[in-house]
């Protein structure tokens, strides 16, 4: 775009002043630097062929595990054919925002669709049209909250680090206070909501959360609308086939990532977040929302509704600057859904929570414990004497092993993807490099 805007290069210096930064390249510096790139090893005056060759061969050292048992937010799961070729069709794909409803009622009954089977899976009244990603949903859920007496958040600790620091991000641009509830035996601290501030206006756990483990989501709950404060669960899309759902616990908001849901793990994106609320919430949801209705003559029509974009660019009185969706994605997750069905989700749940206790159990054997008693879903962590050498071991037989949390403890996930000879396999890998 920068070839695009005309902006000289006083005026480039005069804003990166105001930012309070000296370059463009200074917005990365938290991107780990083996990550950045100046340019690609090519010489001068190849022709568009032979870029492309050199271009196809630097791809190939990208390491496709055949086996994966990492998670921590991206998950593998089966995706059907008809996922991807039903949304490659060009002819669903609409060019441009739908705002003219007449020629873009593909794509509005697709939203429609989408908003309808996460509230479904949800349990609450009402969905947007999706929103970038899981951190900014979770972000976003937090800016619905506040209003003049309450501008004070509450996270568990037990939520995953970078949802964490997006919040942060979020809440230095407001001025909302965001502090961090305790963790207890890898879950989150219930006494410690019994001395959150009056000034509350939210609290926001996982479900599952990072850990891998099942919060006493209820009792949270509880104890949350006990202090006057909303209730927001941010929640695994595929664990809310097998487990209550937000709204049985009383949450007032729910959101989650919903790359599960007929994503590729794609080397990081693009992904999609979903938000959800009760109906004494949904004015306050951010981005937009589809309605279904009528014409003069009773025909069914889909409309942009509840939300013009002009109320989210008033910086002034806006609650969130996002005024469009992840359309695409969200169209990917409502053809996912659809293809699996209620019951082709419970299954992916269910396999993936069998084979995770079958996984733990046999880790268990050699000496592999898991940190944390009780429940979880398709994730779990176990103590390891050698967290590198086991992961090297594993990753010299094509297999990615669990995230390491330090301490010598592994984050380790299973999904339906992983068949038990695979996991049979990376068990007896462990079991010699320990």
């Amino acid at each position: 775009m920068g070839t695009y805007v005309p902006n000289t290069q006083a005026q480039k210096d005069a804003m990166l002043s105001v930012i309070g930064v000296k370059s463009v390249q200074d917005f990365y510096a938290g991107v780990p630097q083996e990550m950045l790139v100046d340019s690609l090893a090519l010489p001068e005056g190849l022709s568009e062929l032979e870029v492309r060759q050199k271009v196809t061969a630097m791809s190939s050292r990208n390491r496709v595990y055949g086996t994966v048992l990492r998670g921590a937010g991206a998950y593998r799961h089966f995706i059907p054919a008809a996922v991807k070729s039903v949304v490659s069709r060009e002819e669903l794909v609409t060019a441009y925002t739908p705002y003219q409803a007449e020629i873009s009622q593909g794509i509005l009954q697709s939203i429609f669709e989408y908003q309808t089977m996460i509230c479904a899976l949800t349990g609450m009244e009402v969905s947007n049209a999706s929103v970038y990603d899981g951190a900014t949903a979770a972000a976003e859920a937090l800016a619905m909250c506040r209003d003049r007496k309450r501008s004070r958040a509450y996270v568990s600790a037990c939520t995953d680090p970078q949802v964490i620091e997006t919040m942060r991000t979020y809440c230095f641009g407001s001025g909302m206070a965001l502090e961090v509830l305790p963790e207890k035996d890898g879950r989150t601290d219930l006494e410690s909501l019994k001395s959150i501030a009056a000034d509350t206006a939210c609290v926001y756990i996982q479900q599952p959360n990072y850990y891998g483990n099942m919060e006493d989501a209820k009792a949270i709950g509880e104890a949350v609308h006990a202090a006057g404060a909303k209730y927001i669960m941010g929640c695994n899309p595929i664990a809310l086939a097998v487990m209550e759902t937000p709204a049985a616990c009383g949450a007032d908001v729910a959101v989650g990532e919903a790359q599960p849901l007929g994503l590729d793990i794609a080397f990081g994106g693009p992904y999609l977040g979903y938000m959800a609320a009760t109906k004494a919430m949904f004015r306050k949801l951010p981005g937009r929302i589809v309605g279904q209705t009528h014409d003069v003559d009773g025909n069914t029509g889909y409309v942009l509704t509840l939300t013009a974009r002009e109320q989210h660019i008033r910086r002034e009185k806006a609650s969130s600057n996002i005024c469009s969706n992840q359309a695409l994605c969200a169209f990917t997750a409502g053809v996912y859904m659809t293809a699996m069905g209620a019951e082709g989700l419970r299954q992916a749940a269910v396999l993936s929570m069998s084979k995770a206790h079958y996984f733990a159990g046999e880790l268990k054997k050699t000496g592999l414990k898991r940190v944390h008693d009780g429940e979880y879903f398709h994730e779990f962590v176990t103590e390891c004497t050698d967290a590198e050498k086991v992961l090297r071991a594993l990753d010299a037989q094509n297999i990615l092993g669990g995230l390491p949390l330090g301490d010598n403890k592994i984050l380790w996930c299973v999904t339906e993807l992983v068949s038990k000879n695979e996991i049979d396999r990376a068990v007896s890998v462990i079991k010699e490099a320990c």
